[in-house]
């Protein structure tokens, strides 16, 4: 089973991505965000789609806070069709990278 993992920057993809890895699934980060191609996140034919929400003040403590809220919106929007077509949708700045990934497991069952 293939696991395309979107959301803004400082979601967490990279690090969810890897800890999915561990765990034998074949998952990847794809980054939406900075692209303009509404379905770039279905290019790779996914079996299932996470969707990492954060909101603006978590990235802020992530990136420091000077991180523009334009481009938080505009990564937002460019990930809006990604969200309406996901498996699941979790903010990662109500949960840590373990129940993070334990959450995904279970919403999209055992890795092939």
């Amino acid at each position: 089973m293939r696991i395309a993992v979107v959301g803004p920057c400082s979601s967490g993809k990279s690090t969810i991505v890897e800890r999915l890895r561990e765990r034998g699934f074949d998952a990847y980060a794809v980054s939406q965000e900075h692209s303009i191609i509404s379905r770039l996140w279905d290019h790779r034919s996914p079996d299932r789609l996470v969707y990492l929400h954060v909101d603006y003040e978590i990235v802020q403590q992530r990136r420091g806070p000077n991180w523009p809220r334009w481009i938080y919106d505009a990564q937002i929007e460019r990930l809006r069709d990604a969200s309406d077509h996901a498996t699941i949708v979790l903010d990662t700045g109500k949960f840590g990278v373990d129940e993070t990934v334990e959450r995904i497991a279970r919403a999209v069952g055992q890795p092939d």
